[in-house]
């Protein structure tokens, strides 16, 4: 059950509203379930409709003009909160619904229970699913009700009257969600052929202008230069940047004026400020490499970080966390401009339901991700080519990192979020199933003899003997047979490689082990293979280690403790 409350001065017009047909007829057999007092005039059941209408409209607004005779009275005096039930809660009765509008203007303080002063209500029904509440919020005492933070208190005892009734048990957010675009606006969407609003577009554009930039300056050079938006930027007299505001080109109002929003309007983590904290001091990796240095790949660089994000997030460190979730929605919001068109949409549709993980009520603290930041920002000179299997390897640690981040809000009761991975991790997983055909198709074609196969499979018995039948079975074995023969050929030992890969993090939860551990070993054998001297220094140490952790000395080497010398007398 969820409740929307909002405030006027028209009491006449709002209960013309609520006895009228509605703005689709959807409004049948209108009545009075509540009232402050059980005797107020039910227009919906009276002879003369237009005459008891008047009379209720009296009754609510007698203390209104009280108050207003002493200057007292409120400019927005009207209190009108909807209730509406789920869709899959069963129809409540007259009765039923009387009660929960009393739960509600006692919780919000219209009318408190026992407090004779309490303000004036009704609780029209007039369909089976929702209810309204029209108050007016002058007390009997001819002071304003204290109804702060109502919507609060009213979502509070709408999750206790759910576990009351047996109802459906809503989804509820912690405010910080961005605000969800208006009926007038979904309306002008869809009459221009659009499927998202023009306030949903814009904060995409955003979105994706502060994934790719390195620091606040470039943010609004990027977003200036973006098509179809328009950017106003607002300076203090010192010169410095205060904050912007975004129009999507052709969407004006009735005067044909650009409909400016703010970032703070886009979303709570989209204002000026906001967006200066997290793109400042980006460790971004260099762009060129020294000589007799290869560049790294910065798909692997980027991938290996995104990996270390479940163990940032299993510590106990919320605020490095939830900066580290936000992070990481910038990768995805970056993604649809690297990866190839017929990717975008599903990873588009990632990004945007994602969005809505990457903020909670715990403060981030920004700075924690700066190295997750610089190394995203590194992608965008490397788009997607070829094969594309550094995509393919990205997503696949993605749908790890969604995977932890689900675990994370839950454990901190985050419903809204929760959701969010949840629905994120079936565009994932779809875009990494169409990401990971070629890659894969083409490392299997290169598959080594049958003797090298054999032999990789008794390694991978001796490494992972709990996982190997599940390895050796899956469709990723041949191209998994494929990266461990390259590796070797660059010098590298399989079983080192399998042990690493391994121990990165287990295989209990991978869907297909064979295709993680070739992802992983394809990032690992980029590296430089160990020299032989390094490889003998290794050994040396191990066991030197070995040694001492199992050494006892000999018992003549044991020294007795001295004698206690006697006292002297």
């Amino acid at each position: 059950m969820i409740a929307k409350i909002s405030s006027g001065k028209d009491t006449a017009g709002l209960i013309r509203y609520l006895y009228g047909p509605g703005r689709a007829n959807e409004h049948t057999d209108p009545h009075l379930v509540a009232s402050w007092d059980g005797f107020a005039p039910d227009p919906g059941r009276s002879n003369d409709f237009n005459a008891t209408r008047k009379l209720l409209v009296q009754d609510l607004d007698l203390r209104v003009h009280q108050a207003k005779r002493l200057g007292r009275a409120p400019n927005q005096h009207v209190w009108h909160c909807s209730l509406r039930a789920s869709p899959e809660d069963r129809i409540l009765s007259d009765d039923e619904w009387a009660a929960v509008a009393r739960r509600i203007v006692t919780a919000t303080g219209i009318a408190p229970e026992g407090d004779p002063d309490g303000c004036r209500w009704v609780a029209v029904r007039h369909a089976e699913d929702h209810i309204h509440i029209a108050a007016t919020k002058v007390r009997g005492d001819l002071r304003t009700a204290r109804h702060w933070n109502d919507y609060l208190t009213a979502d509070k005892e709408l999750a206790a009257i759910e576990k009351d009734y047996g109802l459906q048990q809503v989804i509820r957010g912690d405010r910080t969600a961005a605000k969800r675009p208006t009926r007038a606006e979904q309306e002008k969407a869809h009459r221009t052929g659009h499927q998202r609003t023009a306030r949903e577009r814009l904060r995409t554009a955003v979105r994706t202008a502060v994934s790719v930039a390195t620091s606040p300056e470039e943010f609004l050079d990027i977003l200036t230069r973006t098509d179809n938006v328009h950017v106003d930027i607002q300076y203090f007299p010192s010169g410095d940047v205060r904050g912007y505001k975004v129009a999507l080109e052709g969407d004006t109002n009735a005067a044909g004026a650009p409909i400016w929003h703010s970032g703070s309007k886009l979303a709570p983590d989209l204002s000026f400020p906001k967006i200066r904290e997290r793109l400042t001091d980006i460790d971004t990796p260099p762009t060129t490499a020294p000589e007799k240095r290869r560049r790294p790949n910065p798909w692997h660089q980027a991938t290996a970080a995104a990996e270390r994000i479940p163990t940032r997030l299993a510590q106990s460190d919320d605020a490095a966390a939830q900066a580290h979730i936000a992070a990481f929605g910038e990768a995805l919001d970056a993604l649809p401009i690297l990866a190839p068109k017929n990717l975008r949409p599903q990873l588009q549709q990632a990004a945007i339901t994602f969005e809505r993980a990457t903020r909670s009520r715990i403060r981030a603290q920004q700075d924690q991700a700066r190295a997750l930041r610089g190394a995203i920002r590194a992608l965008r000179s490397t788009p997607v080519t070829g094969e594309g299997s550094g995509l393919a390897m990205f997503l696949d640690v993605a749908l790890l990192v969604v995977t932890a981040a689900a675990h994370w809000h839950q454990l901190r009761q985050h419903d809204q979020q929760v959701t969010a991975t949840h629905q994120t991790l079936i565009h994932l997983r779809t875009a990494y199933e169409q990401a990971a055909t070629v890659p894969l198709a083409t490392l299997a074609l290169r598959k080594p003899p049958t003797q090298t196969v054999d032999r990789l499979a008794r390694q991978i018995w001796e490494t992972a003997p709990s996982h190997a039948q599940q390895i050796l079975g899956d469709r990723g074995w041949d191209a998994l047979t494929t990266v461990l023969t390259e590796a070797e050929c660059l010098g590298h030992n399989p079983d080192t490689l399998l042990q690493q890969a391994i121990h990165q993090r287990p295989l209990d939860d991978a869907r297909h082990p064979a295709e993680v551990l070739t992802w992983r070993i394809r990032r690992l054998g980029e590296r430089r293979a160990p020299s032989a001297r390094a490889m003998a220094a290794q050994a040396r140490s191990a066991v030197v280690r070995s040694a001492q952790s199992t050494q006892v000395p000999p018992t003549g080497a044991v020294r007795e403790a001295p004698a206690r010398r006697r006292p002297r007398r």
